[in-house]
């Protein structure tokens, strides 16, 4: 048997899934949970939650952001918005979406406003009086023209509606009026309250008769046509076509993202006049509309502004580069096919100029990002060494100033990613509770999660001077090693004599099931913990094939750091 003496002073690439044990140049660990890998590769305990509120039901965690000191963060429940400034509940709001309509809801913010989007619904406009200080919500409206009351919002040709001819006939409820027979069956009652745009003015649909006839009413006088007409167009938004799916800000246009009768729309407003999207006569600052064109069908799952504007879709990623973004210029490229996750609102997360993404299998974590000649994008994976981590995501959000991306999954546990690239530190860990995650969000460089605990729903955040859950709940922690190999080889076995661990500031640690006895003064309030070396006797200890040889772990409420651990022994290939 060889003697060996093997240190790991870095857990960068935190718990890796199985296949990768037996693989070189992996600072890894064979199991990560409720601890940390730190920038400097050390692993710490996580934070302890501290308890906000007991909350009705459950519901879908955001941040909004009013101003400087102004930070809200918002529960999105069950036909309720409950609304909590410096965790206190501040305002309670009602809302047209159930708890199950929430997982699709997607949402943009500028200044104090903040409009939300469901395929579903109209758009809902969150905006923070100046006047009174409480919130209100009301309907998105596009702007109107004071002439002849006609509305700035987009008209297309959908396809259903390609080969249908309209018949214009007068009808007695006056000479606004109109009977419009298709040449067809095509009208349903949801297009009641609809507007048409023929024989160049807009039309609101007032009566359904049949699936040939509707009645319409426009404002002013109109000729009839002595054909039927042919070059006429529906508005793309409303109760039968359906609302946009996505929403954002981009240089300084409001921009809708598919629907559900044109899932490869992009509409964006006029600049600075975010609720007219009238095309006009094309000028630069005048709206704009593309549609998505590829052999597949592309379904724009949401967009987001970065430097470009990034158009995400279920079967790949594409982005409009153009500076300024004029009708006449839209320069718009595919550059990727991965897709995205299309079961509920994910959103995109900025990680270091990059957009994080869940892919549509639900097993990637992608970092959308440019080359290094700023032409084309590329898609890596980040979490390619712990796909096992990744079950059914349900939340997700991205605390910049901990650099940690949280993934909330189905089965209440989180999936967290340590990152910093800049230090090569890529690592994902698990963090378990005595209840069920079921949503997180960061709020002024706070991570706010929603619980189940015991049946009772509460708002919670992680708060770094707690080890604690709760004040009540203590929660385990464990880091194992890899499976040893030495000199490129996978041990058949190992003895193992000794183990040391290098811990910095800590209270409680143990090793493979010992207890470390650490110095009686260093729990009094002046210090704040042992920093130095500690060590076990475990002569004779045989280790198999596929065991981890060390495993740091307990579950007192105290702080712990570990920055290296080495083992000395004896090893047989």
């Amino acid at each position: 048997m060889a003697e060996f003496i093997k240190t790991q002073n870095s857990f960068s690439s935190g718990e890796v899934a199985p296949e990768f044990y037996a693989k070189d140049g992996i600072n890894g660990l064979s199991r990560l949970e409720n601890m940390d890998v730190l920038s400097s590769g050390a692993l710490s305990r996580r934070c302890g939650l501290r308890h906000v509120d007991n909350l009705v039901g459950a519901g879908r965690l955001l941040s909004f952001s009013v101003s400087d000191g102004e930070e809200y963060i918002i529960v999105l429940g069950d036909y309720h918005m409950d609304i909590y400034r410096d965790n206190e509940l501040f305002q309670d709001l009602i809302t047209p979406w159930s708890y199950n309509d929430v997982a699709h809801v997607q949402y943009a913010q500028r200044f104090g406003t903040m409009i939300f989007v469901h395929p579903d619904f109209p758009p809902q406009t969150l905006s923070k009086s100046n006047t009174e200080d409480r919130f209100y919500i009301s309907e998105f409206s596009f702007s109107r023209n004071d002439a002849d009351m006609t509305v700035n919002m987009p008209f297309v040709r959908f396809q259903d509606a390609s080969n249908i001819t309209i018949s214009v006939t007068t009808h007695s409820s006056g000479n606004n009026y109109a009977t419009f027979t298709a040449s067809s069956n095509f009208w349903t009652p949801d297009n009641v309250n609809a507007r048409l745009y023929l024989l160049d003015k807009q039309w609101i649909i007032t009566e359904y008769i049949s699936p040939t006839k509707v009645v319409a009413y426009t404002n002013g006088a109109y000729t009839l046509p002595s054909s039927p007409v042919s070059d006429w167009r529906e508005a793309a938004f409303g109760a039968r076509r359906g609302w946009p799916r996505s929403i954002t800000f981009h240089q300084d246009r409001l921009v809708f993202g598919g629907s559900r009768s044109w899932p490869g729309g992009v509409w964006m407003s006029q600049v600075g006049r975010h609720n007219n999207f009238s095309t006009g006569t094309g000028l630069d600052d005048e709206a704009i509309f593309i549609s998505l064109l590829s052999q597949q069908r592309e379904q724009i799952c949401t967009v987001v502004s970065r430097d470009n504007l990034q158009i995400l879709t279920n079967v790949g990623e594409w982005a409009i580069s153009s500076k300024p973004l004029t009708p006449s210029s839209v320069d718009i490229k595919k550059h990727t096919s991965v897709g995205s996750y299309t079961a509920r609102y994910l959103p995109p997360q900025q990680i270091e100029g990059a957009t994080v993404f869940v892919s549509g299998n639900g097993q990637d974590i992608r970092e959308l990002s440019l080359d290094e000649l700023a032409q084309n994008y590329n898609a890596n994976d980040l979490c390619a060494l712990s796909k096992h981590l990744m079950k059914t995501p349900i939340d997700v959000a991205y605390n910049a100033g901990d650099r940690r991306l949280f993934i909330v999954r189905d089965d209440g546990l989180m999936s967290v990613l340590n990152q910093n690239s800049a230090l090569g530190i890529s690592a994902w860990a698990t963090y378990r509770t005595d209840g069920e995650f079921l949503s997180v969000a960061v709020s002024d460089n706070k991570t706010y999660v929603i619980v189940r605990r015991n049946g009772a729903i509460n708002l919670e955040f992680f708060d770094s001077e707690l080890f604690q859950d709760c004040e009540q709940y203590s929660y385990s922690f464990i880091a194992a090693s890899l499976p040893h190999r030495a000199s490129g080889h996978n041990a058949r076995c190992t003895r193992i004599r000794r183990i040391d661990a290098r811990v910095l500031n800590t209270r409680s640690v143990f090793l493979n099931g010992q207890r470390i006895s650490l110095p009686n003064d260093i729990y009094s309030d002046a210090t704040l913990g042992y920093t130095g070396d500690v060590s076990i006797n475990i002569l004779g200890t045989n280790c198999g094939l596929s065991e981890p040889i060390w495993y740091v772990h307990g579950d007192d409420c105290e702080p712990v750091t570990i920055l290296s651990v080495s083992i000395h022994g004896w090893y047989r290939v």
